[in-house]
């Protein structure tokens, strides 16, 4: 999940800090695995980036085939 949450950010160009200021979320620590993402910040990260949970997951899902 970190790298997916890392990878949706440097898509739309985004520093760390931008997002943060955006929803509260400390991406940093999600994205070097220092904390797991709740239930809850997963779903303001999926409205954040526009996406529904299946989309968000589907990348890490496919990838384990």
């Amino acid at each position: 999940m970190e790298k997916r949450v890392k990878q949706l950010r440097t898509d739309r160009q985004l520093t760390q800090e931008e997002a943060y200021n955006d929803t509260g979320i400390h991406f940093g620590r999600i994205e070097q695995g220092k904390r797991d993402a709740s239930f809850t910040t997963i779903l303001k990260i999926c409205n954040y980036f526009d996406l529904t949970l299946e989309e968000f997951f589907i990348k890490d899902f496919s990838e384990l085939k």
